[in-house]
């Protein structure tokens, strides 16, 4: 999108639909007069001499008829204490749709701009209150389904990531100035590091951007979530294991096999881990058409899943389709969850050695919650070694950061390597400079006007 700064922009910062309130927000330099003439203050009072961060209780009014549209309270807040570091103007309407639609068409109307997806936020960027790596954080705020999402998201925002690559960028730039003044000032008496401590500083940059990218693995995890799949034959307590997961009853549980027909996913928090978890229908033949359907959607999900929580009943004998099941999944990470371990188990099962592709094997009663917890933290286990720090405000957690990232610690690599093979300086500064842009990228320092237009219009419009 084209960035527009100097005009005045309007949307709807709540949730679409019926609530409790919703709200128009205003930013921009004309913001306080364009709100002035939809707005009739009680008693005749004015936003104009408002002073910032208060609120006024008023009406909206359409200026063609003076027909009042809603009761409203409008907040006054002014530059460059805001969001956006500009003139910003809420009007708190109550959350009818119809109401809403209306304020929005009439600010419109007098003066004001229809923002685009994250404009608001964009323009706090641009006008220096976040950096590019911290705006990005409040789309993956928005976003985050659980706690563990949120506090690595609120890190980055509060600019623990930015930080980190500030001091790296500092380090690389006292290098690159020493090589540059060895270049510049070369035929005179300038005191210039020796090679070996330009070296080490290198190394350091160097270390520091690998360990930064290492934590990329987790940080994608935590913030997308792994894909899971909980599998089986019809009756052997998918869906209790579901619903003992999520802690409610979000899946029909009945004693009649092929009651799942479709696949129910749903977003939860295991130990800090988030799943994005499916139950699926019980893998069986069959000639329901409608069944045959979620079977294939089954096999589908099983394909496709990081995780798989292969799920048979400890209380009957270990059957050919148990074990055929088991056969087919083929996924790095697979558990075997022996369900029903409330009831007697079944000699077959209780000799049953752990599945050549799965890297775990729990018992559990999803009826009485028995074992649930053991579960959890084997899935812990799977993908953090039983550890998750959430005090690390350095995670990566983008896959934009990422790439920057890998691609900065392979260019320090390789400025170290020709700087200690002797080639001239100015080599070696070229490849520094490309280091310094790529991390500039993930702060915005250097990013160009298409990244920008891409990363915000990931957001919501009125944020």
């Amino acid at each position: 999108m084209a960035i527009i700064v100097n005009d005045t922009i309007a949307a709807i910062s709540t949730a679409a639909g019926q609530g409790g309130i919703g709200i128009i927000r205003l930013s921009g330099p004309a913001a306080i007069d364009i709100a002035e003439k939809i707005f009739k203050g009680n008693k005749g009072a004015s936003l104009a001499g408002r002073k910032s961060h208060s609120l006024l209780l008023g009406t909206v009014c359409d200026p063609a008829d003076g027909t009042d549209v809603d009761e409203v309270l409008v907040a006054v807040m002014r530059a460059p204490g805001t969001y956006t570091r500009e003139d910003v103007v809420e009007i708190n309407c109550h959350g009818g749709v119809v109401a809403l639609q209306k304020t929005l068409n009439l600010v419109c109307a007098a003066g004001a701009r229809a923002a685009a997806p994250g404009e608001f936020t964009m323009r706090a960027f641009l006008n220096g209150r976040l950096d590019l790596a911290q705006a990005e954080a409040v789309i993956d705020i928005i976003n985050s389904q659980t706690e563990a999402q949120l506090k690595v998201a609120v890190a980055q925002l509060e600019g623990g990531l930015s930080q980190k690559i500030g001091r790296i960028s500092d380090a690389l730039v006292a290098a690159l100035a020493q090589l540059e003044a060895a270049v510049d000032f070369s035929d005179e008496d300038i005191e210039v590091l020796p090679v070996d401590d330009i070296s080490r500083m290198l190394r350091e940059a160097h270390a520091e951007l690998k360990a930064l990218g290492e934590t990329s693995n987790r940080g994608r995890i935590l913030r997308e979530g792994i894909d899971t799949a909980i599998v089986g034959l019809p009756n052997v307590g998918k869906s209790s294991l579901l619903n003992a997961l999520l802690g409610e009853e979000r899946a029909i549980v009945t004693a009649v096999p092929g009651t799942t027909r479709d696949v129910i996913e749903e977003a939860i928090s295991v130990k800090g881990v988030p799943l994005r978890i499916k139950d699926t229908a019980g893998i069986r033949h069959s000639v329901d058409e409608v069944e045959i359907i979620g079977v294939e959607l089954s096999r589908k999900t099983i394909k496709t899943a990081t995780l798989v929580l292969c799920v048979i009943d400890g209380s009957r004998p270990i059957s050919r389709e148990d074990m055929a099941l088991v056969e087919e999944i083929k996924s790095e990470r697979a558990v075997l969850v022996i369900n029903k371990a409330d009831l007697p188990e079944d000699k077959s099962v209780a000799g049953l050695e752990l599945p050549q592709n799965f890297k775990a094997q729990v018992r559990v009663s999803a009826l009485t919650g028995g074992g649930i917890d053991d579960l959890e933290k084997s899935i812990e286990k799977l993908f953090f070694a039983g550890e998750i720090d959430m005090s690390d405000r350095t995670l990566i957690t983008n896959a934009r950061h990422a790439q920057l990232i890998e691609r900065a610690t392979d260019a320090t690599q390789e400025a170290l390597e020709l700087l200690e093979t002797s080639m001239p300086e100015e080599v070696v500064s070229t490849v520094l400079k490309d280091v310094l842009s790529d991390l500039g990228e993930i702060t915005g320092e250097t990013v160009s006007e298409d990244i920008l237009g891409r990363i915000f219009s990931q957001f919501c419009i009125g944020k």
